[in-house]
């Protein structure tokens, strides 16, 4: 069944390490881990049944391994590569780059502590990823009732009138800007929220307890009334989430549950008895995972990122080789992590709980996914009929041209299948038709017309060219070699006439063409005279006006892109010897690049870190060239 050959199976090493499966093309396949590489990847080949299924080894080409030490290493690696290469048969977090985070700017006098879905800035502390951007937003409102945090962007508080925003007069901040509060007195208050996010929640009773009765003793009786409310607010906060008695200590109750190529994860977070956060994820399970390996995978994950891990994990029976997980991620946390599965008691009833969750959410998400997929036949069906095609619209590609009076013209390709964005197959174009190119690969006077013509020209001829390309050539591109059922075209009569000239070739596939008019809506297609307008409460009129806005939105996007770089070129680009560092350095030393033109020999001799010999060659250049 598969292409790759069984000796070169048994040159892999008896080691422990990470596997690599690649197709002809080279891309990563599936990554796995193993006592034995050898003997992992041999029963791949002889039960093709588990781990990824025929599919899988139908597509194998090569396998590439690499040997550690131990297995807890080779978990660590394997994620490693999951992360970087993200295999389609391995199990992996959906949206992995938009989880949330809360923030702190520890790197600021008066740090900020904000919702971020960035996690990239090494002098910032970070908690999470939590799975739901809403309940993050009311952790936050919570946190700054309590610890009067300020809420004003920028590295120095503050705002150019000097004087405290409606946040000191409503008891949200205690404005740093202005001096009422010291750099000391505003860290403790950050340290409680650090605090608080780890799960410290009976130090920080205690603390707040100790500053009012102290506040009291010393008559500051308003300072101790804060400190009483700021009290009440947390204790109420944890009576509400509490879930055991506080000899239950810090836990996560790590729960599965897996059905027909999708999983749900569930992760309960105790700490001092107290249910601090219930997080939800939804994995991709392409190779159909059994419900242990889904929870190991996932475990790896999540806490590759978590800012913190507990000492215990409360996980199903299901889930194997625990010893290894738990050296894995005792490495990741610096100290001890058991991993149990708890038989009685309050930890046991919070792992049921969790399960429960984790079926509950998954079998919610099939019953939302179901309906998506029925508004989407339906509206399918709808075009269909509206347009009396041959057959349903399986694949709806959509063409829009976007440009500023006649520069930087690009154009976009976005593809619909199945009523649903395909990003993979997503295309653009740079524009070159025009009444009068300028010689820098612009438009000189706009004509959209000539535009568009010219871009379908080159899908068709795309789609001839694919088809003399072998499918597992490197330059075969799937999105040009697939034949539309449908072409939308952003705009009217002109524009569909532009495009039937280009696409005689579709035409006489099958393929129909249509525009769409932005004014009221309406739908020119090649046999009426009069334009098509459809109610605008129909399925399939709603269908194509989100295909036409998700290319405008594609095609403003990269002609954004494009005229940012053209207004921020300079003469200085593409200079023999002149990088980055030493365009930097040039217009620091002079100014503009109006100066350095000006400049003389002697004086680029004379630019820091410009060697003479290039000061020569670059005077040279700039005057040689006549700019």
């Amino acid at each position: 069944m598969s292409i790759l050959p069984a000796d070169r199976r048994r040159e892999l090493p008896d080691e422990p390490g990470v596997y690599l499966f690649r197709d002809t093309r080279g891309r990563v396949l599936y990554v796995g881990k193993a006592k034995s590489i050898r003997k992992r990847v041999a029963s791949h080949f002889s039960n093709p049944s588990t781990r990824g299924g025929t599919d899988l080894v139908s597509l194998i080409d090569q396998v590439e391994a690499l040997v550690v030490h131990t297995e807890s290493e080779a978990l660590l690696a394997e994620q490693t590569f999951i992360k970087q290469y993200k295999p389609r048969f391995n199990i992996r977090l959906r949206d992995d780059k938009s989880y949330p985070y809360i923030a702190i700017s520890l790197d600021e006098e008066f740090p900020r502590v904000y919702f971020t879905r960035e996690r990239h800035r090494r002098e910032r502390v970070y908690f999470g990823p939590y799975s739901n951007a809403k309940r993050v937003r009311a952790t936050l409102e919570v946190l700054g009732k309590v610890f009067m945090f300020r809420t004003c962007e920028g590295p120095e508080p503050g705002r150019r009138s000097g004087s405290p925003c409606l946040d000191y007069y409503i008891k949200r901040c205690e404005a740093p800007c202005v001096g009422y509060v010291s750099r000391e007195h505003y860290r403790q208050g950050i340290d409680g929220v650090i605090g608080f996010l780890c799960g410290r929640y009976r130090e920080i009773e205690r603390r707040l307890e100790r500053d009012m009765r102290e506040a009291a003793d010393e008559q500051r009786f308003e300072d101790a009334a804060r400190e009483r409310n700021r009290l009440r607010a947390v204790r109420s906060l944890l009576e509400r989430q509490r879930v055991a008695n506080e000899a239950t200590g810090t836990l996560d109750a790590v729960a599965v549950a897996v059905m027909e190529g999708e999983a749900n994860a569930q992760v309960f977070q105790v700490r001092d008895g107290v249910l601090s956060d219930r997080q939800s994820f939804y994995l991709d399970n392409a190779a159909g995972g059994s419900l242990g390996d889904v929870a190991e995978a996932f475990i790896l994950q999540y806490y590759a990122s978590a800012m913190s891990i507990p000492p215990l994990l409360a996980v199903q029976e299901e889930l194997q080789a625990t010893d290894a997980l738990a050296k894995a991620l005792a490495r990741r946390r610096g100290g001890h992590v058991e991993i149990r599965v708890p038989e009685r008691g309050d930890k046991r009833r919070i792992l049921e709980l969790a399960e429960r969750n984790a079926r509950l959410a998954l079998d919610q998400e099939r019953l939302r996914s179901e309906r998506r997929r029925q508004q989407r036949v339906e509206a399918l069906d709808g075009l269909q009929r509206a347009l009396v095609l041959d057959a349903i619209p399986l694949r709806i590609e959509c063409f829009d041209i976007s440009t500023l009076m006649g520069t930087n013209t690009v154009a976009s390709m976005v593809v619909f299948e199945g009523g649903a964005p395909k990003r993979s197959d997503y295309r653009r174009f740079k524009v070159f038709a025009s009444r009068g190119e300028n010689g820098a690969g612009t438009v000189g006077r706009p004509d959209d017309f000539a535009a568009m013509e010219e871009v379908l020209s080159r899908r068709l001829a795309r789609f001839e060219r694919q088809r003399e390309i072998s499918p597992h050539d490197k330059d075969h591109d799937p999105s040009f070699a697939a034949l539309p059922n449908l072409i939308v075209i952003d705009g009217g009569r002109g524009q569909l006439s532009a495009g039937l000239r280009a696409l005689n070739g579709f035409r006489e596939r099958g393929v129909a063409i249509v525009s769409l008019a932005k004014r009221i809506e309406e739908v020119y297609t090649p046999e009426r005279a009069a334009p098509l307008r459809l109610p605008h409460e129909t399925p399939e009129l709603q269908l194509l006006q989100r295909i036409r806005d998700e290319a405008h939105r594609f095609a403003i996007t990269h002609h954004r892109i494009r005229r940012d770089r053209a207004m921020t070129a300079s003469i200085l680009d593409g200079l023999p010897g002149i990088g980055p560092v030493r365009k930097r350095a040039l217009l620091s030393h002079f100014g503009s690049p109006d100066a350095v033109l000006a400049a003389s020999r002697e004086e680029l001799a004379a630019v820091p870190g410009l060697p003479g010999k290039l000061a020569r060659e670059l005077y040279r250049e700039l005057h040689k060239s006549g700019v």
